[in-house]
């Protein structure tokens, strides 16, 4: 039997990803490897979309990655890692709100290995978020 193409992993030696929904480990045994710059809440003509509102602002950067990943000839659940920068102006009452938006575009049940940083700002005023990520796609 052979191994599957992509494992996620959360080892019981490292804290529990509990309702994050995320994996420690996403460990990749063959395909190619495909790394998504980050995206943003802009249209393909550079318009912020969702001024203040955060929601909107990550379903853009959520329908933005889906583009670019369908573009290298994949699927979202093909990515295996995701990285999340914020602003600090962002409240943190909102950061829950990412994940239902989050959880109709990824694998739930493989989530990919995540990391969230907040960062001092992103390049254009009005940006809350920006999202990168790498794709493991068979074949």
């Amino acid at each position: 039997m052979s191994k599957p193409s992509r494992e996620s992993i959360s080892p019981k030696t490292l804290i529990a990803p509990g309702p994050a929904g995320y994996s420690h480990i996403a460990k990749v045994n063959s395909g190619t490897i495909v790394y998504l710059s980050g995206q943003v809440p802009s249209d393909a003509s550079g318009k912020l979309i969702g001024e203040g509102d955060f929601e909107a602002q990550v379903e853009q950067v959520f329908a933005n990655l889906k583009l670019a990943v369908e573009a290298a000839g994949g699927t979202m659940a093909d990515i295996v890692k995701l990285n999340y920068y914020v602003v600090p102006e962002l409240d943190q009452a909102s950061v829950p709100k990412l994940r239902p938006i989050r959880d109709r575009y990824i694998n739930v049940e493989k989530p990919p290995a995540s990391t969230f940083v907040v960062v001092s700002r992103l390049m254009r005023p009005g940006w809350l978020i920006e999202i990168e990520a790498v794709a493991a796609i068979d074949g």
